[in-house]
């Protein structure tokens, strides 16, 4: 694909035709361009934001918060901030109205998301009256090289007569965060102290600040046209205008190059002053298109991931929003896993337990990323030592949402959209995601080898967890095990008993597994630590001897409840009431959010059995099945495969698949388990975002967990990988409809280590510069050592 100068771009595209209003929030998610450090939403530069679009743009950590008057009540939140708008670049015939889809006759339309490049081309054709015709083209960028660069390129052409055209970009400070009609109720208006301006000719200004978090936001645009051009700014609005002579047939190309910093930004004294010099610096488009390709060439090659047809297309878009996400730019920022991507305003923006998902992805191909949002939780450890302590018990208690400093960031009331009702949100109860964090560590050393991290930020965050575990856990004397009470599991439709007075549940299946998981690791940890950092550890974590051995017993007795031969959601679940699931299906048709629907006739979902995503068989995504039936064995327990297969069948037919992160995890566990059953869930997971099965809710972000699970599905779960006692692990079970694939790892040091499943026959190979040493690959019936510069085949056993 060409331009009408001399920038091209090539690779796999994902392209939409013809424009259609209702489909549009949909687009601009999918088609949002990002480097990790911001990105932008694919609205249209013409357009405002309004029912049918919404250009937002999200720097990855920019926070502020507000306070809201909801139902009687004043609620505080905080939101990853829409910052000033800076694509706004429209045209009109002189003395005509500005033209837009919406109010101007299009003839043709295109969205071509150029999925290697990272480049969003646009081609609209607009009807001029009778005898003529606007075509606008448009290539966007934001800067994989220069995280603090974007660039828009439009060429207009004129058929069928001679023209004059106006034109105007601008930087647009007048916006707000209004990108979630369920938000709408609460204050949106985050910027304040916003000022415009003119810098040298040909560029323009703006800077502002977010209102309470008072970080400071400065941006810089440098339009370039063969074309007289002045500015007229407006109220919060830094505007350049232009006026085109248009010949018939002749294509005159708009430049506009644009330069954002925040107080964020280390090395700069002042966000605007660094903008404009930045802005100022930057080479025109073509250059810039240049290094950007260059820059996602390299990003590609550590990434790589070779799927053959859908599938394979679909896996490439997903990887490449998360790492537009999460880049390595990411490594250097005190950014956590945003659980919306920097895609959209649901979730507010927020830090959930979606690394869980992300992360072992990441940790074979860019763990200097890993380690950095690792650092990200390890920060905030003060913050959740706090947050046990107002809980009365001792360790961390990291928060379910998190946001800017670590404090819980759960909203205290969530809006049903079927009843209009706002209700109490006890989601916060998911002290699970504690065990999240831990396990994110001890996958990523393991990946890594990285032991200075395990044994410094790594073991102290550990200990911490195991400490608020074991602190958690209550003996109860007729059951002679301990018990963990009062929570919410990774359901999230279940947070309270029918008619109980208070939220909460006892013994979360799921919660407690993870939890003797948590103090298992740590102990062994301990014990393995060099002797002066274990002592510095003790020294500056108070531990005491007595904990150990608490540690150790709550680790064997924690309560794990089971029912009719399965193991129990939580305690108490074989007595709820069956829901008639057949009524409610003809009744309702789509019925993953029950919560809403029962909600909306009065009743509850706490009285049901029946589950919004997988909870107990999480357990089965986080852990390879003799490492599941192990830790059930320390627990006293026997988990046989009898077992696990009835737990499985009963929770599949009493769950709604209201998460994305549903049909992954079943795809996930079948392909192991049932591999028949596998491939329907598997393609539910592929096209979460792109179907938006959830019906709407891409438009308001991606869904980066869903994705990054998707890529882990193919990279971990169909080969088996597992990456521990500094071996590779593989134990592969291909699907019959993805049995060819390939990827290659960064692993312990080693560059560029590649594998490849095809016709029953696994291939690894080492570049001969990977690593110093070779590595060992374990196999179920062998071990292999692949050396660097070696190619190694192995038939794999029927």
């Amino acid at each position: 694909m060409e331009d009408g100068r001399t920038a091209s771009v090539t690779g796999l595209l994902w392209e939409y035709e013809g424009y259609d209003p209702a489909e549009e929030r949909l687009r601009e998610s999918l088609c949002t361009l990002g480097n990790g450090y911001f990105a932008t939403r694919g609205a249209l530069p013409e357009c405002a934001a309004d029912a049918v679009h919404y250009p937002g743009t999200y720097a990855a950590g920019c926070y502020n918060r507000l306070t809201s008057e909801i139902a009687g009540r004043r609620v505080t939140n905080e939101d990853m901030v829409n910052l000033p708008n800076w694509l706004p670049l429209r045209f009109r015939l002189a003395g005509h109205d500005w033209l837009t889809p919406d109010t101007a006759t299009v003839t043709e339309h295109q969205q071509i998301l150029h999925l290697d490049p990272g480049v969003l081309e646009r081609r609209t054709r607009f009807r001029l009256g009778a005898d003529g015709m606007l075509l606008v083209r448009q290539l966007r960028l934001v800067h994989m090289a220069d995280p603090h660069l974007a660039a828009l390129r439009t060429d207009l052409t004129v058929e069928g007569r001679t023209v004059e055209l106006d034109v105007e970009a601008a930087l647009d400070g007048s916006v707000t965060n209004s990108g979630v009609a369920r938000y709408r109720d609460l204050d949106g208006r985050h910027l304040t102290r916003i000022e415009a301006g003119s810098a040298t000719p040909g560029t323009v200004w703006l800077r502002c600040h977010t209102r309470t978090s008072d970080t400071a936001i400065g941006l810089a645009s440098r339009l370039a046209a063969d074309a007289p051009m002045w500015d007229a700014h407006e109220e919060q609005r830094a505007v350049q205008n232009l006026r085109l002579s248009l010949e018939a047939g002749r294509t005159v190309t708009v430049d506009k190059i644009v330069a954002l910093h925040t107080s964020h930004d280390p090395a700069i004294s002042d966000p605007l002053r660094a903008a404009l010099d930045r802005v100022a610096d930057a080479p025109g488009f073509d250059e810039l298109l240049t290094s950007h390709l260059t820059a996602w060439e390299q990003l590609w090659r550590r990434a790589e991931l070779d799927v053959p047809g859908d599938p394979g297309r679909i896996l490439r878009l997903h990887l490449f929003h998360v790492l537009q996400t999460l880049s390595p730019h990411t490594a250097d920022l005190d950014v956590g896993v945003p659980a919306r991507g920097l895609h959209g305003e649901a979730y507010r923006g927020h830090v959930f337990w979606d690394e869980l998902f992300v992360l072992p992805y990441l940790n074979l191909h860019l763990p200097e990323v890993s380690r950095a949002l690792l650092h990200y939780r390890h920060r905030r450890l003060d913050a959740a030592r706090h947050a046990a302590r107002e809980a009365g018990l001792r360790g961390a208690l990291y928060p379910w949402q998190s946001g800017s400093d670590g404090r819980e960031e759960t909203q205290e009331l969530h809006l049903n959209p079927r009843s209009g009702r706002w209700l109490p949100d006890y989601s916060r109860l998911q002290r699970h995601v504690g065990s999240a964090v831990a396990y994110n560590v001890w996958q990523y050393c393991e990946a890594s080898g990285d032991m200075d991290f395990l044994h410094t930020e790594g073991a102290e965050t550990l200990l911490e967890i195991a400490r608020f575990w074991a602190d958690s856990a209550t003996y109860d004397e007729h059951l002679g095990r301990h018990r963990i009470r009062g929570v919410v599991g990774p359901d999230e439709y279940h947070d309270a008993y029918p008619g109980a007075p208070e939220p909460g549940l006892d013994d979360n299946a799921y919660t407690n597994v993870t939890a003797a998981w948590v103090l298992i690791r740590t102990l062994d940890l301990l014990r393995s630590l060099p002797e002066p950092r274990r002592r510095e550890l003790v020294e500056s974590t108070g531990l005491e001897e007595g904990e150990l051995a608490r540690w150790e017993e709550v680790s064997r007795t924690l309560h794990v409840p089971f029912h009719e031969g399965v193991v129990s959601q939580f305690d108490g679940y074989g007595n709820l009431a069956e829901l008639d699931w057949h009524g409610y299906r003809e009744r309702y048709g789509d019925i993953r959010r029950l919560d809403r629907i029962l909600e909306a006739e009065g009743d509850t979902v706490n009285r049901y059995k029946a589950s919004k995503q997988a909870d107990v068989l999480m357990l089965g995504y986080l852990f390879p099945p003799a490492e599941l039936h192990s830790l059930f064995a320390w627990l006293g327990h026997r988990l046989d495969e009898d077992t696990w297969t009835a737990t499985v069948d009963y929770y599949l037919h009493r769950t709604t698949h209201g998460s994305t992160l549903s049909g992954l995890v079943h795809g996930w566990i079948l392909a192991r388990a049932r591999r028949a059953d596998a491939w329907s869930f598997v393609q539910e997971a592929l096209r979460g975002d792109i179907a938006d099965v959830q019906g709407g809710t891409t438009g308001e972000g991606i869904h980066l967990g869903a994705m990054a699970g998707t890529l882990g599905l193919v990279q971990r779960c169909l080969t088996g990988l597992e990456t521990r006692d500094s071996e590779l692990w593989l134990d592969p079970v291909p699907l019959p409809e993805l049995s060819s694939y390939g990827f290659s790892l960064r692993y312990q040091g080693h560059w560029g280590v590649r594998l490849r499943l095809r016709h029953g026959q696994l291939e690894a190979a080492m570049p001969k510069a990977s690593g110093p040493t070779p590595i060992d690959i374990r196999l179920p019936d062998r071990v292999v050592r692949v050396g660097p510069g070696e190619r190694v085949r192995m038939r794999l056993p029927d």
